[in-house]
């Protein structure tokens, strides 16, 4: 969805043709999807030759743009050194981060490091611009509604900070254009080395606004009716959907204090999706006063948040405000008992 970047070596002294990959990992962990959902993978370099790292886009169809950069004989030895240097077994692994430690910025750096030419102050992008409106764009263009959905519930605040032209090139885009746009000609030549169309997307970026809306009107509908085996049907659903959003909760509290992943902290989504649904979910049926007093506050904290939507240091998915409004109107009846 988002790219791939690599740093390609031709040697013509020797002919060797290598690719060194900062965006590898071992699969055969026994611990691998423990490590990565913690945050605690370890992603490496490897070196392999060119021919079998274009082979996988091939096969993928995936279009692979080429930078050859122009540099002095003293800066190609001096990045060469350093990524032999990196390559060693103690040096090659590192702790990725989607944002500011990936594939990506490791070439970044090294060239920046090494040459000083990588602009850091031209603008790619429109003032204002935060991480989360750069994947909006990948996330749309793709046709990915839940995708873009599941990273506004599970990605906090963090990534709602405006980026700089630096920060920008975590994504291979958009450091393909920061090397475009510097200022001392970095780039000698670029070309499509492999082009393959985009697939034709026909997902509507609505899809899951319309889904939940659908279903909040239909509940709230049956919400309305007077009848005793329908009140009975509607507080199982309570009962499904205050378990449902508050084990979400207890997800959200996991990714941000049981993980290394800095992108999960800082979630206002526990606003709504409170751990301590769980336990409220059990009452629903006979409502004890102090469970009447919790929901009667989800009531009034949901509605806060559906008055300070856009108001919020976190841009929360439009898809959500269905599901909030049912929330206020469901511990509303609640806390009536």
């Amino acid at each position: 969805m988002f790219g791939h970047t690599a740093l390609r070596v031709v040697d013509s002294t020797t002919g060797s043709d290598i690719v060194y990959n900062w965006g590898t990992f071992q699969f055969d962990d026994p611990d691998f999807y423990l490590k990565f959902t913690r945050g605690k993978l370890l992603y490496m370099l490897s070196a392999e030759n060119f021919g079998s790292f274009m082979a996988e886009f091939l096969e993928e169809k995936r279009s692979v743009y080429e930078q050859a950069l122009q540099l002095t004989p003293a800066e190609k030895q001096a990045i060469l050194e350093a990524v032999k240097t990196n390559l060693l077994e103690q040096n090659r692994y590192y702790q990725y981060d989607f944002l500011f430690d990936n594939c990506t910025t490791r070439v970044r750096d090294i060239v920046s490091k090494y040459t000083g030419r990588l602009p850091g102050s031209v603008p790619l992008l429109p003032k204002g611009t935060t991480f989360r409106n750069m994947l909006y764009t990948y996330l749309d263009n793709g046709g990915q509604p839940w995708s873009k959905l599941g990273i506004d519930i599970l990605l906090g605040s963090n990534i709602d900070k405006k980026v700089t032209a630096y920060q920008s090139m975590f994504l291979p885009d958009y450091l393909m254009k920061g090397l475009d746009s510097a200022k001392t000609g970095i780039v000698q030549q670029k070309v499509a080395a492999f082009y393959s169309a985009p697939p034709a997307t026909k997902n509507n970026i609505y899809t899951p606004l319309l889904l939940f809306s659908s279903i909040a009107a239909g509940i709230i509908a049956l919400s309305l009716i007077k009848s005793s085996k329908i009140k009975f049907v509607v507080r199982c659903i309570d009962a499904l959907l205050f378990f449902t959003t508050g084990l979400l909760g207890i997800l959200l509290l996991f990714m941000w204090f049981g993980t290394n992943h800095i992108s999960c902290r800082n979630n206002y989504n526990l606003l709504w999706a409170m751990p301590f649904n769980v336990i409220a979910a059990v009452f629903v049926f006979k409502t004890p006063m102090w469970c009447r007093k919790y929901f009667n506050a989800t009531m009034f904290i949901n509605l806060a948040i559906l008055l300070l939507w856009l108001w919020l240091p976190q841009q929360l998915n439009i898809a959500l405000i269905p599901l909030v409004l049912l929330l206020v109107v469901r511990s509303y009846r609640l806390a009536k008992g």
